[in-house]
């Protein structure tokens, strides 16, 4: 059955035409019919309503147009009609069947309709314009299904080629970022609100804050100074981690994760639901580390086993019993490692939604570190557009997920070149976007490190005691500098660091000497 025939069944426009008409696949023209072809779902009466209804009264397009786009209309015709009136009335141009009757020649296979008689009847038959937005969520919905149709063919023709420079786990990847693309689709913009509307959820927020009673809005860190600067992590946030080489930004990272993961706990969240209530889900991409290798990280500061003795084996009976005591209490924590090298951005907000869609979810995602992701083959010709492609790629994740997600970063050599080697901005090496995309930018600082090479020799007694005296009020300490956060304050975070386990813990203060809990 032609377009032009279904169409005509709906001229006396009582019909029901929310069927599965035929249409004819590619290369087999107008002869194919219901027995030959696949049916694809579409409402002729539907894209009539609408277009009418635009017709009649021109402010209906904007309580619509964002839901319904000129491919979304099965009919190719009522494809350009919508596609001409709605150019026109983004011009400010009345348009109604009067205005376009002089543009029908444009408008392929328009004339095969009754050309102006055709336009007339879409306007006079127009029911109610109150009604537009159910036509249009109809028209948008039955798209969809098509698009979904066309996606499942698409992977069927795929995964038939048998092509060897793509893999099954490759196309696996691709059919999910398609399915995404698609999803994305669906989701209508919110569009302006009134003023009365954002202060009822201003309030709102406020009150749940109220009602914490100074507990964290966001996922705790377990680093009580570093949670009172941020008020934890906060959903949809990317927070960068940058450091240079030894600062142990893999360390407080790992720290963090963990610290997280342990604390899991679910229950009735206040809405009602069920879900994480403390700590979270964390999945952590480590492409320069292994799985072993990271999990013996973290295993040495749960064992307070120096991780030299680890690889070493070199570890007491009571020591070895201790590690196997902590490797069974980590059996329990939801933390879940990749560590795939070169990951594309894409697989990897792949894999993330697919642990956020397990039963388990996802609370909060590690990247270490982002200078070894890749971006599309578009962009890999040019480092700086590649990297502005994986912050951008990082933060659509952290939004669409509605988790906090970390990612590491270096930073450029320029740091060394300075007196202070304290980092700043503009030291994120190789793009801006690394700054402009994040909603926090941290960078791990260890002023022991660096003052421990600058040794004078034994000779220089009054150097040496200098020296010594410097190295004592910086040992076991770091310093975690907030350089940016979106909503709230700059400054800098003091923390322990024991190297011996590779751990950042909360730094008691000379006054808190002696409290309880320290």
């Amino acid at each position: 059955m032609s377009h032009i025939a279904a169409r005509q069944i709906g001229d006396h426009w009582g019909s029901d035409m929310t069927t599965l008409i035929p249409v004819p696949s590619a290369g087999q023209g107008e002869a194919g019919t219901a027995e030959d072809t696949p049916p694809l779902p579409h409402n002729i009466e539907a894209e009539q309503q609408l277009l009418g209804a635009i017709l009649s009264a021109n402010d209906v397009l904007d309580r619509v147009d964002d839901l319904v786009k000129p491919e979304h209309f099965f009919d190719p015709v009522h494809r350009e009609v919508f596609t001409m009136a709605a150019g026109r009335i983004a011009k400010g141009l009345a348009t109604d069947a009067t205005t376009l009757k002089n543009f029908v020649s444009d408008i392929a296979g328009l004339k095969d309709l009754g050309g102006a008689e055709y336009l007339v009847k879409l306007q006079l038959a127009a029911i109610a314009t109150s009604a537009a937005r159910d036509y249009a969520q109809l028209i948008h919905d039955l798209a969809v299904r098509r698009e979904l149709i066309a996606l499942g063919a698409n992977i069927s023709d795929r995964a038939r080629a048998m092509r060897d420079d793509i893999s099954p786990d490759e196309q696996i990847v691709e059919a999910e970022s398609d399915l995404f693309k698609l999803a994305s689709t669906g989701s209508t913009s919110r569009g302006f609100q009134s003023f009365l509307r954002a202060l009822h959820d201003a309030v709102q927020m406020a009150n749940a804050a109220h009602n914490r009673q100074g507990q964290l809005a966001g996922v705790s860190t377990g680093l009580t100074d570093l949670d009172r600067m941020l008020g934890g992590l906060h959903e949809s946030d990317l927070l960068i981690l940058a450091g240079r080489p030894s600062m142990g930004k893999t360390s407080l990272a790992t720290n963090i994760a963990y610290n997280v993961a342990k604390a899991w706990k679910q229950g009735q969240k206040e809405d009602g639901s069920q879900g994480t209530i403390e700590g979270g889900v964390v999945g952590f991409f480590s492409l320069e580390m292994s799985s072993a290798q990271l999990a013996q990280r973290i295993l040495s500061e749960a064992a307070e086993i120096p991780s030299e003795l680890i690889r070493k084996g070199d570890l007491t009976e009571e020591e070895f019993q201790r590690y196997l005591r902590a490797a069974g209490e980590l059996e329990r924590c939801p933390l879940y490692i990749d560590d795939t090298p070169a990951l594309p951005i894409g697989q990897v907000a792949a894999r993330a939604r697919r642990l956020k869609r397990s039963p388990q979810g996802l609370d909060l995602l590690v990247i270490d570190y982002l200078q070894l992701l890749r971006g599309s083959a578009n962009n890999r010709d040019n480092r700086v557009n590649e990297i502005s492609e994986i912050t951008q790629g990082l933060k659509a994740i952290a939004k669409e997920l509605n988790i906090p997600v970390i990612a590491l970063s270096q930073l450029s050599r320029q740091v060394e070149q300075r007196e202070d080697k304290r980092p700043q901005l503009s030291d994120l090496r190789e793009s801006g976007s690394i700054e402009q995309d994040a909603d926090v930018v941290m960078f791990v600082y260890r002023g022991e490190y660096y003052k421990e090479r600058e040794k004078p020799g034994e000779e220089n007694l009054e150097a040496m005691t200098k020296w010594q005296q410097d190295m004592e009020q910086l040992h076991g300490k770091a310093e975690v500098i907030i350089g940016k956060q979106r909503h709230g304050p700059v400054g800098s975070v003091e923390l322990s660091f024991d190297g011996r386990y590779t751990r950042f813990g909360n730094l008691v203060k000379p006054w808190q000497q002696g409290s309880d809990g320290f």
